[in-house]
């Protein structure tokens, strides 16, 4: 079919896609999975919680557990072995697990920075070098990294450096990849959350000082809902997105543009 003549609904189709995405037991990696799913992908789900994975599946039967620790060097490996067995060659890796420890860097001890890297950066980089090679070979794909806005400006008063290094480094890994992989038919990308009222966030939206803090400093004046991410997930995972390679799109209620 002529490019030029594909219908909007074509161009966000991904029937026949296999997806996997990581950290989907909670938050935005569940509402990705469904979103993905809904749009008609094959839809593997990771994370270590195993029951909050089965309660997502129960709502799709587009949607597969694979229960992972993606800290662990060799689950990695074995997580990709046993879904490209399961259900096919990976067209869409999202890049989505991550996790916070809000403390000052006087607190935070070596052991706390290693783990929030590894789990924050090095485990994304791992899982788009192992799916990275069969995309490569097949020339098409599409890697999404799940960054924040703490990987492109500070977070203090929400204190994290080892989170923001982490998601910095993930930013610029996506600029990276995306350019070795630019002639090769894989396409690289990260989406920057701002503040969106998740299992993860709840610490901080759950409290009076901690909302004033966002309302105050987003110029939309308010927490992001799950479902606005939605626009940014199905631009980059399918062929709507066909000439974005690199792109770090920023979903934050303008918190980047101050």
């Amino acid at each position: 079919m002529d490019s030029n003549l594909t219908t909007p609904t074509q161009l966000f189709d991904l029937s026949g896609r296999i997806a996997l995405v990581t950290g989907a037991s909670s938050g935005l990696g569940r509402r990705i999975a469904l979103v993905l799913a809904g749009a008609g992908a094959t839809v593997a789900v990771t994370a270590r919680r195993s029951g909050h994975l089965e309660e997502l599946v129960a709502t799709s039967s587009a949607i597969h557990s694979f229960p992972t620790d993606i800290t662990n060097d060799d689950e990695r490996v074995t997580l990709i072995h046993d879904v490209e067995a399961a259900l096919g060659p990976i067209d869409i890796l999202v890049n989505n697990a991550g996790a916070v420890n809000a403390i000052s860097i006087e607190e935070e001890s070596l052991e706390d920075f290693r783990s929030m890297v590894e789990l924050n950066l090095v485990a994304a980089w791992h899982l788009t070098k192992l799916t990275g090679v069969s995309m490569v070979e097949r020339q098409t794909g599409s890697v999404i990294n799940i960054a924040s806005i703490l990987g492109v400006v500070g977070g203090t008063p929400a204190k994290d450096s080892g989170y923001s290094a982490a998601k910095g480094g993930l930013v610029n890994l996506t600029r990276e990849t995306a350019l070795q992989w630019a002639r090769k038919g894989v396409r690289v990308n990260a989406i920057c959350p701002g503040w969106f009222a998740t299992e993860m966030t709840d610490d901080l939206t759950s409290t009076d000082k901690g909302s004033s803090f966002i309302t105050s400093n987003t110029p939309m004046a308010r927490v992001g809902n799950v479902n606005e991410i939605d626009g940014a997930v199905l631009l980059l995972a399918s062929d709507a997105g066909s000439f974005m390679t690199g792109s770090i799109v920023m979903v934050d209620g303008g918190w980047t543009a101050r």
